[in-house]
């Protein structure tokens, strides 16, 4: 290390302009109370530094990628050169010259100069494309756009390399329309990070996706037809049309002016570094993707900003180490769920795998521990990472259960965030331990942090990658609990009013649009978490079309299409049945739109008729004529009412002792489209036989001899609950009555996705709570709320109807902007058991399948196959 001079500044130049350079300012800047340093970055990218993990959020548009803090960059004593390379560097006169021809004296030199994206020497590499810079995916969505446009289909896009970057460069293309597919080298995706069974889990989820897969060869030839590509050859033989092809296959460190320095190198290129990030030659320090670490460069963001942190502590006097190397990853591709983290392949003698596997699910968890199964060493995580964050942090520590009660497919809790130790690593990407964060919480070294906001600020836990923010709320409930604090509530770190105050605060205000909310009550522009809830609170009190002016980007997927998504893509239609009634002529009407268009249908579990398949440019034909036939939506796609299930009751049944048919069409009539924090489920049963599961619904109506009695607080799914009685012997208005005030106040009161059960527990008082409300208006708000359900009642309008009533409306179900009425050429069908199913991958690639590309699906008999 170079001493430092007394009374001197002494200037420090970083040699790259990326994420490891800012981390190194950042710090040096933070620590430098004495004012001692001047800090030059320099960086031929014409941006300020920027967070390259969240490069993928950018195919969806002009996403601001700024890393944070960047004022300092507007300070005297840290500058930042962009749009410039340092091309020589004379050590022996500690002078350095840019492309530019600007001239930086230095006393200390970092280089932080990065990789490139590598594309291989084959027949027309000079017209591939890489997966690196904004400039690059910039590019990528321009490209693919004006394909699109210009031959009137979906680009064809080839990603070459299955691991961390080219999944999210295939997943964000296929997301903007493009037909996309994955070529790799490994015999699974993510070879480097997952195990055979992990990375074929994955496969399968990617390939459901619509994504293309060839596994185990690689490109071999690019070929070009006038000037243009038109497909791509691989080693095993196989030719694929493509009109782009892209390279995400691994980085190359950029260590030129290391080589020019002659600077020790390492095996595979890099520049080699010792524990300190010290490289051969004395005031030259490396950190980042150019950095070699004991003969390994990495392209992860966690140990670039270790190396930036120790050269930081180094160059103003300290002694940190950087000691190995942290390979942990989580996927960021929507609707994927995928991490690995510590020695995820088994490698380490005598380790134990303990997995759990359902493919059929799409699950497959593993942890690695010592032979005792007491320590753990590593884990893998596909289509549930849940357990990631939790486990993480205790990587080689001893575990306090049996490995596999950790597992969340087990079906039992990660370990609570009070468990564990102070030494435990919580968020990688910079570093913070659980102590760290438990201290900011107690304010040991400041002024305490009890907000998430805050404690993220403080710490900078959970401000890059993001996938340890539930851990990090998990240890600030934990100490404000210990400490007899309330947690906060906040509904997000936009939001620091609850979904109930924020509720309150709408519905007094009057307030329409989220721009207007997100102004007055919050800050910043919103998230997936507080842009469905607002949402959602302004169709409960308005009633307004949910996609008008501007709602519709405020949306979840389903809710944007007003369909629930399947796992091809494709969608399902669900038009409402109340109570299971159904005339002959309106079911030979859905079987019809299921002959023309080819969808497989069946009955569900809330007597209703579920067809799947439909593409997005279908939906509205299809509905059109449920339409005009009387049907309505039957919202399985929003947090809604669902559905009211009902047994015959007295009408047919000789133990019935009320007409709950009636009455369960009545109830769904009445609450129909009624948007609420969770999906809401009905069953009115004739007898206390209970025929219609009613106890086990949200509101469950059970028939006696005097009238009805009323159950709320049960649901199924993954944490059933059986419903309590609220009230019995109910005539028809008093129950009605009763059912629009416990609505009203729960939709007032619940926290985001919170069920009615749930809830109820919530209480303070529980049942007992709710019973005083809703039956003796303890709160005096009886009016107040059947009014709201009134006002409901009155405005309902149903959404499909009103989007085929508007041109513009039906503007947003087309499969492909740039092209529309091009359907999804990527879904396809088998036939089974006289319906079409999706098709498998192999059942694609061996062309059993039906490529659906016309207006309607094509059927053909299993006999045509």
């Amino acid at each position: 290390m170079s001493e430092q001079t007394p009374g001197r500044e002494r200037r420090i130049l970083i040699v790259g302009g990326g994420p490891a350079a800012h981390r190194l300012a950042d710090g040096l800047h933070e620590r430098d109370a004495g004012r001692s340093l001047r800090v030059t970055v320099v960086g031929e990218e014409p941006h300020r530094p920027y967070d390259r993990v969240a490069l993928s959020t950018r195919l969806a548009g002009d996403v601001d990628l700024t890393l944070k803090p960047d004022a300092m960059w507007d300070e005297e004593r840290v500058r930042l050169i962009t749009g410039e390379t340092v091309t020589a560097v004379d050590h022996a006169a500690h002078i350095a010259t840019t492309s530019s021809g600007r001239t930086i004296g230095y006393d200390e030199l970092v280089l932080a100069t990065g990789s490139t994206a590598p594309v291989p020497e084959i027949i027309g590499a000079e017209h591939a494309r890489v997966y690196r810079t904004i400039e690059d995916v910039d590019r990528l969505v321009a490209e693919t756009e004006r394909i699109a446009a210009e031959r009137g289909r979906p680009a064809q896009v080839l990603v070459a390399g299955g691991g961390l970057l080219g999944l999210e460069a295939a997943g964000g293309l296929a997301a903007l329309g493009a037909r996309a597919a994955v070529v790799h080298s490994g015999g699974w995706l993510m070879s480097a990070q997952l195990d055979e069974g992990a990375g074929r889990a994955l496969g399968r989820i990617i390939g459901a996706q619509g994504i293309g897969l060839h596994l185990g060869t690689r490109p071999q030839a690019i070929h070009i037809e006038g000037g243009r590509v038109i497909g791509a050859g691989f080693t095993n033989g196989q030719q694929v049309a493509a009109d782009l092809v892209v390279f995400a296959i691994g980085i190359r460190p950029r260590d030129e002016l290391a080589r020019d320095l002659g600077l020790e190198l390492g095996p595979r290129g890099g520049v080699e570094i010792d524990t300190a990030c010290r490289t051969s030659r004395s005031g030259i320090w490396a950190i980042g993707e150019v950095a070699s670490f004991r003969g390994r460069c990495t392209g992860l963001v966690a140990p670039a900003n270790a190396m930036a942190e120790v050269v930081a502590d180094r160059l103003l006097g300290g002694a940190a180490e950087f000691t190995s190397v942290d390979d942990a990853t989580k996927l960021k591709l929507s609707g994927v769920d995928v991490a690995s983290f510590g020695d995820a392949l088994a490698v380490t003698p005598g380790a134990l795998e303990i997995v759990y596997a359902d493919p059929a699910r799409g699950l497959y968890q593993k942890l690695v521990t010592t032979d005792d199964a007491k320590t753990l060493l590593g884990g893998v995580f596909v289509g549930d990472a849940a357990p990631y964050s939790s486990l993480r942090p205790l990587l080689g520590t001893e575990l306090s259960a049996e490995p596999a009660a950790y597992l969340s497919a087990s079906g039992m809790e990660p370990p609570a965030g009070d468990e564990l130790p102070a030494s435990a690593l919580v968020c990688a990407c910079n570093n913070v331990d659980a102590g760290t964060v438990r201290d900011a919480v107690n304010g040991e070294h400041g002024e305490a942090c009890t907000e998430l906001g805050a404690l993220k600020a403080c710490t900078r836990a959970g401000t890059q990658c993001g996938s340890c923010v539930p851990l990090v709320k998990k240890l600030l409930d934990a100490e404000l609990a210990k400490s007899g604090i309330e947690a906060s509530r906040a509904l997000c770190e936009h939001f620091e009013l609850s979904r109930q105050e924020l509720f309150e605060s709408v519905r007094v205000t009057g307030m329409t649009s989220f721009d207007d909310i997100i102004a007055r009550f919050g800050t910043g522009g919103g998230c997936d978490v507080c842009k469905p809830v607002v949402a959602s609170i302004l169709a409960a009190q308005h009633g307004s079309y949910i996609l008008d002016e501007g709602r519709g980007t405020l949306q979840d997927t389903n809710d944007r299409a007003m369909a629930n998504m399947q796992k091809d893509g494709t969608y399902s239609v669900v038009p409402r049945i109340p109570a299971g009634e159904i005339t002959p002529d309106k079911l030979a009407v859905i079987a019809a739109v299921a002959l023309d268009f080819g969808l497989y249908t069946k009955i569900t579990g809330g007597q209703r008729i579920d067809l799947f398949g439909a593409r997005l440019d279908q939906l509205p034909e299809i509905w059109r004529r449920l339409v005009d036939a009387g049907f309505e939506s039957g919202q399985a796609y929003g947090k809604a009412l669902r559905n009211v299930k009902s047994c015959v009751g007295s009408t047919w049944c000789r133990y019935g002792v009320q007409d709950s048919v009636a009455m369960a069409v009545r109830l769904e009539l009445r609450y129909r489209g009624l948007r609420s924090p969770h999906k809401l489920k009905f069953g009115v049963s004739g007898c206390a036989r209970e025929c219609a599961e009613a106890r086990g619904k949200d509101i469950g109506v059970i028939a006696t001899e005097q009238g009805w009695s009323m159950y709320v607080g049960g649901n199924g799914g993954f944490q059933p609950a059986h419903a309590q009685l609220l009230a019995s012997d109910l005539d028809d208005d008093t129950l009605l009555r009763y059912i629009d005030r416990y609505l009203m106040y729960y939709i007032r009161t619940a926290d985001r996705l919170q069920r009615t059960a749930r809830w109820i527990e919530d209480l303070e008082g529980g049942l007992d709570h709710v019973r005083d409300v809703v039956v003796h208006d303890s709160l005096g708000l009886a009016d107040e709320l059947e009014a709201a359900m009134a006002r409901h009642v009155d405005t309902y309008e149903d959404e499909w109807a009103a989007t085929l009533a508007d041109p513009e409306r039906l503007r947003r179900f087309r499969s492909f902007v740039n092209a529309p009425g091009t359907p999804d050429p990527t879904v396809a069908r088998v036939p089974e058991r006289g319906q079409l199913r999706p098709a498998t991958r192999e059942e694609v690639e061996d062309g059993r399948a039906v490529l659906i590309a016309g207006a309607t699906i094509p059927v053909r008999n299993e006999e045509e196959r």
